[in-house]
């Protein structure tokens, strides 16, 4: 019998997500493992900030849970809660003339005791973060002065200095130019490879295509489809979702694109592995 990983790093169970009263999805079962991508793809106003903000903890569901690392969201100590969780918003032009490299600090606090300074480690690794999305040479630079692309670049930067377990990106790749959305791009990857989970949103479904395991369409009023990335986000279901022809979509859609990891969830992963290993031990 193949052994499964462990608890998922985040769960919502039978959530419904909202502002007062008023709904604005519901019934959102999802999981993600570690090492596994998950991303939203869904119109504007079908409740993916809303669903973030959730899962950070900024909103109280209607009804279900969410659950990070098996506990609920609700009960971990907020500090606690930053170790685990970081979250990059869409950039956003800053009041502060902070240094780009001090922003990438501030990712830090979590790690560090109460009233203590950013060590010589702290600031090596934060300027590491940046170095890893090619903008070291903009550590010094004011984070007002740079341009919205630079800033969600510093941004995603200063998420990853908290050393998550798990990465909430909201349109990460909106502002950026082609070059960077690459950079970006590959740095999912790269944080996946390294067992980092990642819930992510886009209105790039190429983009979700290259970088998801499994993809997930919320539509208005709840989920539509979650499942393997190949298999999810057919021109079909988008054509559906986004309210547009199924020619449109395909013609819009690469035809080439590099699905490598596409459709294999963590667990599957997981499965492969252990089996090929088992088939291994066979062989003469």
């Amino acid at each position: 019998m193949t052994e499964m990983p462990t608890a998922p790093v985040l769960q919502t169970l039978a959530l419904a997500t909202g502002h007062g009263r008023r709904r604005v999805s519901q019934g959102l079962d999802l999981a993600i493992a570690a090492g596994e991508v998950l991303c939203l793809l869904g119109p504007n106003g079908c409740g993916k900030t809303t669903l973030f903000r959730t899962v950070l903890g900024l909103l109280a569901p209607l009804a279900g849970e969410v659950r990070v690392q098996g506990q609920p969201v609700l009960s971990w100590p907020r500090a606690e809660f930053a170790r685990r969780v970081g979250y990059v918003p869409q950039a956003q032009a800053g009041v502060f003339g902070f240094e780009a490299l001090d922003m990438v600090l501030m990712g830090r606090a979590a790690r560090l005791p109460a009233l203590a300074r950013p060590s010589s480690a702290d600031r090596a690794l934060a300027l590491g973060c940046l170095e890893q999305l090619g903008i070291a040479h903009l550590a010094l630079r004011p984070y007002t002065e740079l341009s919205g692309g630079e800033r969600q670049l510093v941004l995603i930067a200063r998420a990853l200095a908290q050393e998550p377990a798990l990465l909430v990106m909201d349109e990460p790749t909106a502002s950026l130019d082609f070059g960077n959305q690459i950079r970006v791009l590959d740095q999912i990857a790269a944080l996946r490879a390294r067992g980092m989970a990642v819930l992510l949103s886009t209105h790039q479904p190429e983009h979700a295509l290259q970088v998801a395991d499994r993809i997930a369409l919320l539509g208005r009023g709840g989920l539509q489809a979650c499942g393997a990335a190949a298999q999810v986000a057919t021109p079909a279901a988008l054509a559906a979702l986004y309210g547009v022809s199924e020619a449109a979509v395909a013609a819009r859609l690469p035809a080439d694109l590099d699905r490598r990891s596409v459709g294999i969830s963590a667990w599957e992963r997981a499965a492969s592995s252990q089996a090929g290993a088992a088939a291994g031990g066979l062989r003469p």
